[in-house]
C-alpha cells in the first residue's frame, strides 16, 4: 500500500466504500462473467460506468482508451482493464497533491478563508474541522460567525470553536459584513494567522444572497488589500448532478478557488467527483469522510482513486 503523508488511507478507503461498490464492484461483476473481453463486454462496461455517476462524456473517453490499449496489447485480463480505467480516472482528477500548509505559504497575514455553500452541505462542520487542522498545525485561528440567516448556525459554530480551541466572533447584527469587519479588526490587532468566515447557507439560485458575497469580499479587500483570500465552496458529495450545477452557479457570483466535498462516506455517488474535476478548473482542496473532527482530509488524486480500487 502506498503511503500518503497527512492522509489516513485506511479511513479514506473505508469512507469511500459505497463509491467502491458502485464503481469497482460493478466493473468486476461485468468482467468476471465473460470468458473473453469482446466488444459486447466493453459496451456493458460502458453502461456500468455511466450508471456510476461518471457522466457520458467522461465514460466515452475512458472506453475509447480501453479499446485503444486492448488493440495494442495481448493482456486482456480483468486487472489490466481495471488499471487502464484507474489510470484514466487519475488523469481526470489531475495531479492534486497538497501539503498541510498549502494555504499558508504567503507571508501576508492574516490569511482569509471564505466558506460558501448551501444549507445542509456540511459548511459549518467543515469550518470547525478546518479550524482544528490549522490550530493543530500551530496557527492562530479566529472564526467569523457570518451565517446570520440561520439561527442554529451560530450555536453550531460555538460548539466547533470550543472543540477546536479557537476564537469566535459573533454578533446580534444581521449584517454579515459588519461581523466580518469586526473579526478582521481583531485578527489584525491580535496577530492571528487565519480567519475563517462563515456565510449564509445561500441557495445558488438566490441572487440577493449570492450578491452579498461580493459585499463581504469588498469589506475584506478594503481592510486587507494585500491579504491572500481563499474562497472554498462546500458541496455535499451525495448531491450527484446537482453538485455540478451548484459549482457553476456559485462561480458566476464569486471566484471559487477550491472545493470541499463532504459526506462522501455516506454516498455511492463519489463518481461525481470526476465530473466536477473534468468540467471545472477548480481544485478539490479537502474531502469529508466522516463526522469526527479529524475526518476532513486533504485531497490527493492518487490516494482517492487508490482507495476506490483497493
Amino acid at each position: 500500500m502506498k503511503i500518503f503523508p497527512d492522509i489516513n488511507f485506511n479511513k479514506l478507503k473505508l469512507g469511500l466504500g459505497k463509491t467502491r461498490e458502485n464503481i469497482v464492484n460493478k466493473i468486476s461483476e461485468v468482467l468476471t462473467q465473460k470468458a473473453k473481453i469482446d466488444e459486447v463486454t466493453i459496451e456493458e462496461l460502458q453502461d456500468v460506468l455511466i450508471s456510476s455517476d461518471l457522466g457520458i462524456e467522461l465514460v466515452e473517453k475512458i472506453i475509447e482508451k480501453v479499446r485503444k490499449v486492448l488493440l495494442k496489447e495481448q493482456d486482456r485480463s480483468i486487472d489490466r482493464i481495471k488499471n487502464i480505467i484507474k489510470d484514466e480516472l487519475i488523469k481526470i482528477l489531475g495531479n492534486q497533491v497538497l501539503d498541510n500548509n498549502f494555504l499558508l505559504q504567503n507571508d501576508n497575514k492574516p490569511y482569509v478563508i471564505l466558506i460558501v455553500g448551501t444549507n445542509g452541505s456540511g459548511k459549518t462542520t467543515t469550518i470547525g474541522k478546518l479550524a482544528h487542522r490549522f490550530k493543530s498545525a500551530g496557527q492562530k485561528v479566529i472564526i467569523a460567525s457570518g451565517d446570520t440567516f440561520r439561527a442554529a448556525a451560530n450555536n453550531q459554530l460555538k460548539t466547533w470553536a470550543r472543540m477546536a480551541n479557537v476564537d469566535l466572533i459573533e454578533s446580534d447584527n444581521e449584517d454579515t459584513s459588519a461581523i466580518v469587519f469586526d473579526t478582521i479588526k481583531k485578527a489584525v490587532k491580535d496577530n492571528y494567522d487565519i480567519i475563517l468566515i462563515d456565510t449564509a447557507g445561500r441557495l445558488h439560485n438566490n441572487k440577493n444572497l449570492m450578491l452579498e458575497l461580493n459585499k463581504v469580499k469588498n469589506v475584506i479587500k478594503s481592510l486587507l488589500p494585500s491579504a491572500p483570500i481563499e474562497t472554498l465552496l462546500v458541496i455535499d458529495g451525495g448531491f450527484g448532478q446537482n453538485a455540478l450545477v451548484q459549482t457553476d452557479e456559485f462561480g458566476k457570483y464569486s471566484q471559487i478557488t477550491g472545493l470541499v466535498l463532504t459526506k462522501l462516506d455516506g454516498t455511492a455517488k463519489g463518481g461525481t467527483v470526476f465530473q466536477i474535476c473534468a468540467k471545472n478548473e477548480i481544485p478539490i482542496r479537502y474531502i469529508g469522510i466522516g463526522e469526527g473532527i479529524d475526518d476532513l482530509q486533504l485531497f490527493n488524486s492518487q490516494a482517492f482513486v487508490d482507495a476506490i480500487f483497493s
